[in-house]
């Protein structure tokens, strides 16, 4: 056994052993500014739950920061009926998350509560804590593309089973009905989903009419909508992974999908601020920043007889601006982006898709020289119509000027039907391929 295997060994003993002798020590409230919540006279960790006395019963809350003798919590249900001097009484028994088969076809919240109404969710084992990190000579390369039932990503953007995806795009512009045939169309054995910080309206509809029957039944969602404490928007997150994490651990592949990761930013942002951390880059602070990768880095292909953990992260560019910082935080430590253009959307090209500036940094690995061929010559027709797009227009170009751009006018319809699919249209990766086959040869593709 390893130096690391005690230490974790010895640290799990005196945990169960603080928990079963010593008696939780109960504080009380001194402080509340907005969400954040100030007591004294109770020693907890961070990270632990406490529950806070109100008029109407008890409100769970979570351990975010100390300073001196006062801890500071933040609530993960609304404060309202917190009276000064509330007594607050850490949990020492606090089981987690559930983790269990038993998860497929449900609904739960950021702390794991059944949202859908059918019981509670049988189970023997939680998670309370992160799960380890994995080292990173032990995960199995990414050799294998991963169907996901979207022609312009099996075919142009190849996505690898292990792979981390950013899905970058403005607000409006199809990103949870991408996702949606993604869940549908997956190759994956199990798809986990977390709605974090959208429209609670959405949570229904994409549930009912993106997911479906068929898909739910493989499924576990995730919702932690706007409206719920930023606490809950982190959890919602977290809660996500760890749940991929545990059906990776039983050697299935898991297609996790978070919209959206600009959300759970703006939550650790919001927590930060209350408890005094300075702001840095537009108002986000130093810790939103290190807790990015840490998400991220949580999936990947596992080591020995693991699974793996396909992941992609929906990144709201506000403004339609791809150097927001999140957003270049977070292309920087993906393994590569999907671009979804507004100008796209709005001319009815669907799914708005922008393979010029999408990219699959591990399609190269997954993928024959044959199929790198095919995409990377789709790519260039596109791009030279895009950048002489205008003087085609107002027809300032003259054809035979240039031998590349004659050919991308004349294939431009093509590849735009290429590109285009039904939102309830499932198009598998062999049959993706034979369609780019079809419209660009290998003939004509070899550069």
């Amino acid at each position: 056994m390893s130096s690391s295997d005690i230490l974790s060994s010895f640290l799990q003993q005196q945990q169960q052993y603080i928990q079963t002798v010593r008696p939780a020590v109960a504080g009380h409230l001194v402080r509340v500014v907005g969400l954040t919540l100030e007591a004294t006279g109770c020693s907890a960790a961070i990270g632990q739950p406490c529950m806070v006395e109100a008029a109407q019963g008890e409100i769970m809350a979570e351990v975010v920061g100390f300073a001196n003798d006062r801890i500071f919590l933040m609530p993960k249900d609304d404060v309202s009926g917190v009276v000064p001097g509330a007594k607050v009484t850490p949990l020492l028994n606090y089981k987690g998350v559930p983790l269990s088969l038993n998860l497929l076809g449900r609904v739960i919240d950021g702390v794991g509560a059944p949202l859908d109404g059918k019981g509670p969710i049988a189970t023997t084992e939680y998670a309370t804590a992160k799960g380890k990190p994995i080292n990173p000579l032990l995960r199995r390369p990414i050799k294998q593309p991963l169907d996901v039932g979207v022609r312009a990503i099996n075919s142009i953007i190849t996505v690898g089973k292990g792979q981390r995806m950013g899905l970058f795009a403005g607000s409006g512009v199809g990103k949870s009905v991408l996702l949606g045939m993604m869940t549908r169309g997956t190759a994956a054995d199990v798809i986990v989903v977390g709605l974090v910080g959208e429209r609670g309206r959405e949570v229904k509809e994409f549930i009912e009419e993106i997911l479906g029957e068929e898909g739910k039944a493989r499924s576990v969602v995730i919702a932690a909508p706007a409206d719920v404490s930023p606490l809950m928007r982190l959890k919602g997150c977290e809660t996500a992974v760890q749940v991929a994490e545990y059906f990776r651990d039983q050697g299935l592949d898991v297609l996790l999908l978070i919209d959206s990761i600009t959300r759970y930013a703006q939550a650790q942002r919001e927590i930060a601020l209350a408890v005094g951390e300075p702001p840095a880059t537009k108002g986000y602070p130093p810790s939103v920043f290190a807790k990015l990768p840490a998400l991220v880095e949580r999936a990947g292909n596992g080591s020995g007889s693991q699974g793996s953990i396909t992941a992609f992260y929906t990144v709201l560019s506000e403004g339609d601006d791809l150097q927001d910082p999140i957003a270049d935080a977070s292309r920087a430590i993906l393994d590569g982006h999907i671009v979804l253009s507004r100008t796209l959307a709005d001319s009815g090209h669907f799914p708005a898709v922008d393979i010029e500036k999408s990219i699959s940094r591990v399609m190269p690995a997954v993928t024959s020289m044959e199929h790198q061929y095919q995409a990377r010559a789709i790519k260039q027709l596109y791009a030279s119509f895009q950048q002489s797009k205008d003087l085609i227009a107002i027809g300032a170009y003259v054809r035979g000027s240039d031998p590349q751009l004659d050919k991308a006018i004349a294939m431009m319809p093509k590849i735009n039907q290429f590109l285009q699919q039904g939102m309830t249209d499932v198009i598998p990766y062999d049959e993706s391929l034979q369609q780019l086959n079809q419209i660009m040869p290998l003939s004509q593709g070899k550069l």
